[in-house]
């Protein structure tokens, strides 16, 4: 099933916003680059490679209280984060990259 444009850039803007989340976080900003070993001068190049904004959303995903911390902050629904990874490259095996 091909994923829309509009599903798609909701889930970029939803990545986005969380990347931001986790960069203003102390703590979740060096757990997040010592686990996808880039470095923060890096992030903007790495933010324009397919699977980088997925790779944001299943860094939330991982670690439910980092999730739940995030979905409060954004006032959404958890499981918002799980449907924008799937809509995104590399979100899940499904995605169709032809799309």
């Amino acid at each position: 099933m091909a994923k829309t444009g509009q599903e798609r850039e909701a889930a970029e803007a939803l990545a986005i916003r969380a990347l931001g989340f986790i960069a203003s976080d102390a703590v979740l900003l060096p757990r997040f680059l010592a686990i996808t070993g880039i470095e923060a001068k890096d992030i903007r190049a790495a933010a324009r490679q397919p699977g980088f904004l997925a790779g944001v959303l299943q860094f939330l995903l991982a670690h439910e209280p980092t999730l739940i911390q995030f979905a409060e902050a954004a006032g959404i629904d958890a499981a918002e984060v799980a449907r924008a990874c799937r809509a995104l490259p590399f979100g899940d095996s499904e995605y169709e990259r032809s799309s």
